[in-house]
């Protein structure tokens, strides 16, 4: 990405060499002061509860299901988002640096919209995970084997590079030649693509027609399977049996109702009801707040990851308790 990126950063396409991220910067000094503290509880609460997430289900070897395999991936993807993103925000609450360079922005624009596509198509195939669960629980280890959810979780991990590279590469080699300054806490594509002095119709087609493929379809296969999943629940004659096959997926479900009503509020609501000041606390929703809702959610909602935590707990205390 950076290479196709070179050309423009080193010929007389742009007059801009650093965005200015306004951020929060309408806001009094003293409610910065007190989001950036919010914010930072936030950032490293999500980092310690995904890596613990990790942790766990790579040492407990009852986590060892395709289940927690995915989830695995998807506390490592949620980790990366939050990197990519929340120190520069923490940065520009405090005005320690509210610019970023061409660079840089083109970088995290990169990024953003990597693990952004990526978590899309892994909450999908977590979908079809607890589908081939619920209705074929009998084939389920033979359908979910080890080599079938390593190449899900590469066929989750690989649209976000040609996604990510062509739509970077083509938006920021169109010229800058007005105000570097981008109304977001970060380089979201609208308000960079709005500091262009150019015709960007082609690449407003191609964004529009490139979330429809790569966000709405995920959703779809999503929306599919529990369908399946919540017909197969139904036909199932006791409570107590409805109530273990809901709970196997509900906070899988949760997690993706989240992501994706945030997600749409965001980037689907007409561009008249869209102001800057709304879409920035939106895309505080998926950007900082699910990252770390989503081990909460599976931690508080899923019985065998809490039992984990406590065995994993308890061999800690016991190693510690042995060591001379």
């Amino acid at each position: 990405m950076l290479c196709l990126l070179l050309p423009y950063l080193t010929g007389n396409w742009t007059r801009v060499e650093e965005f200015i991220l306004l951020s929060f910067s309408s806001l009094p000094t003293e409610v910065q002061s007190l989001l950036f503290l919010t914010f930072l509880i936030i950032y490293l609460v999500t980092l310690m509860g995904n890596s613990l997430i990790i942790l766990v289900t790579l040492a407990d070897p009852m986590l060892h299901s395709p289940m927690y395999f995915f989830l695995r991936n998807l506390s490592f993807l949620e980790i990366g988002f939050n990197l990519v993103i929340v120190p520069k925000m923490l940065g520009t609450l405090l005005a320690w640096d509210t610019t970023i360079s061409f660079l840089g922005c083109a970088t995290q624009m990169y990024f953003f919209f990597f693990f952004g596509v990526d978590e899309c198509f892994l909450l999908a195939t977590m979908a079809y995970d607890r589908y081939v669960a619920i209705c074929s629980p009998l084939h389920y280890p033979v359908i979910m084997n080890q080599r079938t959810r390593a190449k899900l979780a590469i066929a989750s991990w690989f649209p976000g590079f040609p996604v990510a590279t062509v739509q970077t590469t083509w938006l920021f080699s169109f010229p800058f030649c007005g105000t570097n300054k981008v109304n977001h806490f970060f380089c979201d594509s609208p308000p960079v693509l709005s500091l262009v002095c150019a015709d960007t119709t082609l690449f407003e087609i191609y964004a529009i027609v490139g979330t429809i493929l790569f966000v709405m379809i995920p959703c779809l296969l999503i929306l599919c399977s529990y369908t399946r999943i919540a017909a197969a629940i139904l036909k199932i004659p006791s409570t107590k049996g409805k109530h273990k096959a809901f709970s196997t997926c509900s906070s899988h479900l949760l997690v993706v109702s989240l992501f994706y009503v945030s997600l749409s509020l965001t980037y689907f609501r007409p561009k008249s009801n869209n102001s800057p000041e709304s879409k920035k606390l939106l895309s505080l929703s998926y950007t900082v707040m699910t990252p770390m809702l989503n081990p909460i959610i599976y931690s508080l909602r899923n019985n065998e990851v809490k039992n984990a935590f406590s065995r994993t707990f308890r061999k800690v205390l016991g190693l510690i308790n042995c060591t001379p």
